[in-house]
């Protein structure tokens, strides 16, 4: 890959994110000068080298040291100030930004969140780059990390739906290379995982990966929207989305999320390999990896 060197920064928002800390450590790798911003900065634990400093996008005031001569940026979705802050960027000397977006947009049921900062840095006049990632992988122990580290058991009312989990790993390797490739400026991918796995399999991989069996409890959408409620967390703040009460944008009695279970033949949908050229990696490889965080 073409590795674009320079010494003036770049910033990583998110960086203590799952997706950011692999950013940040794979810039650091490759010798580039890397900010990760935080709104905790003395909690970050940013791996050596890197210059952590504080910034909130939701107050773009707070923004002028983390992107003061920086020439890329990693963004991602706060819709409510994302006008101020491409503009702070642009002022800074911002040179490119990276969208980390949603392949919701592509299914067209993001009109509001995401979409609406793909809009801003497209009309910004800056050169940019956009990653859609599909269903992330982490959502699994998002989701039912509690309940299986509790007691073994899933909580699951579509165990047969099809899904493609991404490592976030995969997302972090596109998001590097549209950040080190400057012929890479102007694309939109969106990502997905290798495999097309129900919620079954997906249960039944961490099983393998933490030597347990797990229950999978299929229970109604209903059930499961007051199950996940009551648990708090993500799985709260994203229940009526998940199962069917309301639409990705809010829309309360409309559902947009899909809970099929054959598989969508569409080649706006790609996994890594097809994108860089590297192996995509396996949920059965994530699972693995987080298997500590389920026991």
């Amino acid at each position: 890959m073409y590795h674009l060197k320079n010494i003036s920064p770049i910033v990583v928002t998110g960086a203590t994110g799952a997706i950011g800390r692999l950013v940040v450590a794979g810039l650091l790798d490759a010798g580039h000068t890397v900010r990760g911003m935080s709104r905790h900065p003395q909690r970050a634990a940013l791996p050596d080298g890197a210059d952590v400093v504080f910034g909130d996008l939701d107050d773009p005031s707070t923004l002028r040291h983390a992107f003061d001569g920086a020439a890329q940026l990693v963004l991602i979705a706060v819709p409510e100030t994302v006008e101020a802050v491409v503009s702070r960027a642009k002022q800074a000397g911002v040179e490119h930004v990276v969208v980390v977006s949603s392949a919701a947009v592509t299914a067209g049921y993001d009109t509001t969140y995401n979409a609406v900062v793909e809009q801003a840095v497209m009309d910004s006049g800056l050169d940019w780059s956009i990653v859609r990632p599909g269903e992330f992988a982490t959502n699994s122990l998002l989701i039912w990390g509690p309940a299986i580290k509790a007691n073994r058991r899933a909580v699951e009312p579509f165990p047969d739906q099809i899904g493609h989990p991404i490592h976030e790993a995969d997302v972090a390797d596109v998001v590097l290379a549209n950040l080190l490739d400057p012929r890479r400026r102007g694309r939109i991918d969106t990502i997905i995982g290798p495999e097309s796995l129900t919620k079954r399999e997906q249960v039944a991989a961490i099983a393998e990966a933490i030597g347990e069996q797990i229950t999978l409890d299929e229970v109604s959408a209903e059930q499961a929207r007051g199950f996940y409620r009551a648990q708090g967390g993500f799985a709260a703040a994203n229940a009526d989305f998940l199962f069917g009460f309301e639409s990705y944008d809010g829309a309360e009695g409309i559902t947009d999320e899909p809970h099929d279970t054959s598989v969508p033949d569409d080649d706006a949908y790609l996994t890594l390999d097809r994108i860089t050229g590297a192996p995509a990696r396996t949920f059965r490889h994530w699972a693995h990896g987080h298997a500590s965080d389920f026991i």
